[in-house]
């Protein structure tokens, strides 16, 4: 499948060049950012077009663009950057900072497929379809289309009643993505092997 050239889709973002070179490309080694050289605590790889089904790797656009590995901050300039301006509904769930290893979104159409429980996909259904255009950020006033869910209130995503009857946080995409960001880089240490950015018309961004 072609690929967008590293330095098109990041053009924000400076890469070890030893894991960016052509002999890199071929053997389909993600390209790391600069400064993971330092040997980062944190790391996640950021596979922005791709979706897994069923064990299968799903292009989501063509050409996609490259999977990356990131430090926090060269992970909150490119996550934000898409995330934000996503116009579907996002449900996402704080996730367990102590096992946490992919944080990935999928789209209500392909619950099912991504092996998400039926009981959680229809209360994610759910969700999804409530407050259309009613509830309003609480950051800016805007219209709110993320759902945010803090551990405090989804403790595990098995809870499915939880997830059912627990109040969410309302954002608008900026603050949305902003939230999810957030608790993502906050975790002290982390190497997250799989994020997604979010796609479709609406769905959720869930953890395992």
């Amino acid at each position: 499948m072609p690929r967008i050239p590293i330095h098109v889709a990041y053009p924000e973002l400076s890469f070890r060049w030893r894991t960016a070179n052509l002999i890199s490309r071929l053997i389909r080694m993600p390209a790391e950012c600069v400064h993971l050289e330092s040997h980062s605590p944190w790391m996640a790889t950021f596979l922005p077009d791709n979706l897994f089904l069923r064990g299968k790797n799903v292009k989501l656009r063509e050409p996609r663009r490259p999977e990356v590995s990131l430090c926090r901050e060269c992970f909150t300039k490119v996550f934000q950057r898409d995330a934000a301006v996503y116009a579907g509904r996002v449900v996402a769930f704080e996730p367990n900072s102590e096992d946490v290893t992919q944080y990935f979104f999928v789209a209500a159409p392909d619950f099912e497929a991504a092996g998400v429980e039926p009981m959680l996909a229809e209360v994610l259904g759910s969700r999804l379809a409530s407050d259309t255009g009613a509830a309003k950020c609480q950051d800016c006033e805007r219209a709110a289309k993320w759902l945010w869910f803090s551990r405090s209130r989804v403790s595990n995503l098995d809870e499915v009643e939880q997830v059912r009857a627990a109040a969410a946080e309302h954002f608008c995409a900026e603050h949305g993505a902003q939230t999810v960001c957030n608790a993502l880089t906050s975790i002290e240490h982390a190497n997250l092997f799989y994020v997604n950015a979010p796609y479709g018309e609406g769905g959720a961004y869930l953890w395992i």
